[in-house]
């Protein structure tokens, strides 16, 4: 049940309501969106919810328990607030919205119906629909460690400790050639050899993809190569910073990063060859170790 305030709960239990839906959509990079189906713009809470473009509510699907509870949203791309290049790439994954039911008569009356984050987005028509997932989608997200030869961390982060900002790691780069859907041609990368940035990443620095990350699939040359498409938002003259890419070998770690000590994967695990093997004549029966 839930616990509304005693003014939201007065005016419901009023019998005529003047209710309306605003959303409060966040993206992870900080920007922020207010929308509202009501015909007027309304503001609380340090947000602004403007009508012209906004959001309907779709259907939602409420489930008991630990279950994910979902919803959609669908609205208008427009080039003011939501456009189809930003949704493609990916500029609204994972973003916050908040579901409020308003008095558009008196804001102060309100309630916070859910809180999600964005799910899947279909785009057609000049129409989006977002799918809104629920706090317990957390819930199905594996958690652990699987015990393998690769290391399960990310370059750079806490759990590897290497400091991937300093020189011989990192170099600022600017676009000379978009060569097809997922490779271009930059200058600022020749003192490297080939490979070197394979399995690493970009941060946009200018032109549309400003704040984005993409990994980076391949290096030759004055080519980076992409995991996906990036040729409809590249332009040439656009900069960016490229990072060194790890393949999360054991050997990788130790020669290229020299941080062996903080490899966080499993490299002398046996692996399944060894583990279907059986003794036989041939083999070394002197007590020690099985693994040649």
């Amino acid at each position: 049940m839930r616990n509304f305030s005693a003014g939201f709960a007065a005016h419901i239990a009023s019998g005529a309501t003047t209710l309306c839906w605003c959303w409060k959509l966040v993206r992870t990079d900080g920007v922020t969106f207010g929308f509202t189906d009501h015909d007027a713009a309304l503001s609380f809470g340090g947000a602004t919810y403007t009508p012209a473009h906004g959001l309907d509510g779709g259907e939602t699907v409420a489930r008991t328990g630990a279950q994910t509870q979902t919803a959609e949203v669908l609205g208008v791309l427009h080039a003011e607030a939501i456009t189809e290049t930003d949704i493609a790439m990916g500029r609204y994954d994972s973003a916050r919205v908040e579901s409020w039911r308003v008095n558009w008569r008196d804001v102060s009356e309100r309630h916070l119906m859910r809180a999600d984050t964005i799910g899947e987005i279909v785009r057609e028509d000049g129409v989006f629909r977002a799918e809104l997932r629920s706090g317990q989608y957390a819930l199905n997200v594996p958690k652990g460690r699987v015990y393998h030869h690769l290391c399960d961390a990310r370059l750079g982060d806490g759990r590897c400790g290497f400091a991937l900002e300093q020189s011989g790691f990192r170099t600022n780069a600017t676009v000379t050639a978009v060569e097809d859907a997922s490779r271009i041609s930059v200058s600022g990368i020749s003192g490297f050899v080939a490979g070197w940035f394979a399995y690493g990443h970009v941060k946009w620095t200018s032109g549309a993809r400003a704040g984005i990350e993409d990994g980076v699939s391949a290096h030759s040359g004055m080519t980076l190569g992409f995991d996906r498409n990036v040729a409809d938002t590249v332009a040439v003259g656009d900069t960016l910073t490229v990072y060194a890419g790890c393949d999360k070998q054991f050997a990788t770690c130790k020669a290229k990063f020299g941080n062996g000590v903080n490899f966080q994967g499993f490299p002398h695990i046996p692996g399944n060859d060894f583990l279907m093997r059986y003794p036989n004549e041939d083999d070394p029966m002197t007590g020690g170790s099985f693994f040649g």
